[in-house]
């Protein structure tokens, strides 16, 4: 083979991995993201209904006005929703070491806490040595009160730098073995004393590297908020179009909780994020319109979501064949009230992602001109995970048309039910896509998901790969596979009955060798084995 066949191969294996890790990391920030509805719900409802001005225009002052039993209720509702949001960057670095951990996760979450303090607490110490604690030695924002410790105001990139920094610290060390003399200290014990020292110097890193950092975030913000309604759709497009992937988090959390999404000073604190910015308006007894160069990065969902997508549905119920109408509808009424009322669209846009991908580009042009129609059209309304109409009354109808200017939503909504609705039946029928209800009288009406658009993905990839496949059948199928991995010269496989494993097919395969043990497969393939193991993946869509 030749070096230059050989370094594409590595070049595409780097790129494997790293696309992986990605993924990884995403599934990662979904732990502490999925906090974030409960405690929207909690500071949303308990903020509003404690509001003087809500309760004055609804005339609820007598009966939850200040010193009633139902405000105090409400009061607590909204202290306890706001420690959340408040603490959102140590519950990355928790949520994020305990995601990434391959074992022991437990240790890794308790590494990361102390991890964590010991960074911050180390910045804060060398701020104070050197003085810039002083006032107008430091610019403004960037230090905050981080968990009651004065620290370089880091936000979730904080707790997301120790999150995977100590996942990985744990994942190579929580097996170390040391010499006997000092051996108590080995194995999981090692984790939080390896972390901790590491740490110590990450925070050292951290108060000569970080402003710098600060400055390059504000500017990306600056450049971002100055891009005006154009900036908006791209944003709006982008955040779509990286679902199927399971980047988007990845993506948008930036904006929602840093400075890239940009700052604004409330009640005296500058805070920094546009989701941060929207929670602490709604938690201020001062706001008066919410900041729409915040809720720009989240209102645009409402549309799409709560209109646009059970139209889609309605139009591929439209298409079904009257004989599968009935199982079809069932289906698509689901998928169309769970996006309506929680705003988890999976079912719907997977369905159509499978077997129209068109349809989903089309469907992201116009997710992004929805945010930037709420962005041109001054729309308030926050969110904490999704736009449903669990959040759009929260947030929008809760809070008053003056603050929020929520009723452009529906109207909005409606005109893009019609576009939704005609557009999709339209080329349903025209490009006869294969939509639920339109398959063959014989095959099952089925939503989508994403595990079934990954296994197609997979398998087009893999482009007919002869090799994978009579790998994967000699070891018994993908279903009898438990995890894949490699040395130097063999593939390491662990199966679920061993009995399905075939020497010969995996012989076939151009194997040297198979050895079993247990539920271990060892096949030798030599040198060349972290290709097939590379490639082997890619098929199974790994």
């Amino acid at each position: 083979m030749s070096e230059a066949v050989k370094n594409k191969k590595t070049k595409k294996e780097r790129k494997g991995d790293s696309f992986g890790v990605l993924q990884r990391v995403g599934r990662a920030f979904m732990l502490p993201i999925a906090l974030l509805p409960i405690a929207g719900l909690l500071l949303g409802v308990g903020a509003s209904l404690t509001n003087a001005s809500m309760l004055e225009a609804y005339g609820l002052t007598g009966i939850m006005g200040e010193g009633t039993l139902l405000y105090s209720i409400f009061t607590v509702l909204s202290s306890v929703g706001s420690v959340i949001f408040d603490n959102l960057p140590l519950l990355f670095a928790l949520g994020v070491a305990l995601g990434m951990a391959q074992a022991e996760k437990g240790t890794a979450t308790l590494s990361a806490a102390i991890a964590f303090f010991v960074m911050h607490k180390t910045i804060s110490a060398l701020l104070s040595i050197s003085g810039k604690f002083e006032e107008g030695v430091m610019q403004e924002g960037t230090i905050a009160n981080v968990v009651g410790i004065e620290s370089l105001q880091m936000g979730v990139f904080g707790g997301i730098i120790v999150g995977l920094g100590v996942a990985f610290l744990h994942n190579r060390t929580y097996k170390i073995k040391l010499p006997n003399v000092i051996s108590f200290f080995g194995g999981t014990r090692f984790v939080p004393i390896i972390s901790t020292t590491v740490y110590i110097l990450v925070g050292v890193l951290m108060f000569f590297i970080w402003p710098l950092v600060q400055n390059g975030i504000y500017a990306l913000g600056d450049l971002v908020l100055k891009s005006g309604y154009a900036g908006t759709l791209i944003y709006g497009f982008i955040e779509r179009i990286l679902i199927p992937f399971g980047l988007h988090h990845v993506f948008y959390l930036p904006f929602w909780q840093t400075g890239v999404g940009g700052s604004a000073i409330i009640e005296g604190v500058r805070i920094f994020g546009a989701q941060n910015i929207f929670f602490a308006e709604l938690a201020s007894s001062t706001t008066t319109q919410f900041s729409v160069s915040a809720t720009r990065f989240m209102s645009g969902k409402f549309p799409f979501m709560i209109f646009g997508l059970p139209a889609a549905a309605l139009a591929m119920y439209s298409c079904a064949k009257d004989t599968k109408k009935k199982v079809a509808g069932g289906l698509l009424l689901s998928a169309a009230l769970t996006a309506m009322l929680t705003g988890i669209t999976e079912p719907i846009e997977f369905t159509f992602l499978f077997v129209a991908p068109v349809l989903y580009v089309i469907h992201s042009i116009l997710a992004g001109l929805s945010y930037m129609l709420m962005h041109a059209l001054n729309v308030g309304v926050g969110m904490t995970f999704s736009g449903g109409l669990i959040d759009f009354f929260l947030f929008g109808v809760l809070q008053g048309n003056e603050k929020t200017n929520w009723i452009m939503i529906p109207l909005v909504g409606i005109v893009y039910f019609i576009i939704y609705f005609f557009l999709f039946r339209f080329m349903i029928r025209k490009l006869d896509y294969v939509t639920p209800g339109r398959e063959d009288d014989l095959e099952e009406t089925k939503l989508y998901t994403r595990a079934d658009y990954n296994e197609k993905k997979a398998s087009e990839a893999a482009g007919g790969d002869q090799i994978s496949a009579m790998i994967l059948d000699g070891l018994g199928g993908k279903d009898n596979v438990v995890s894949v991995d490699c040395c130097a010269t063999r593939l390491r496989v662990t199966v679920k009955d061993i009995e399905k494993v075939s020497d010969a097919t995996l012989k076939a395969s151009g194997a040297a060798g198979v050895i079993k043990s247990g539920s271990g497969v060892q096949v030798i393939y030599g040198p060349r084995v972290s290709v097939i193991k590379s490639e082997l993946e890619e098929y199974m869509g790994i």
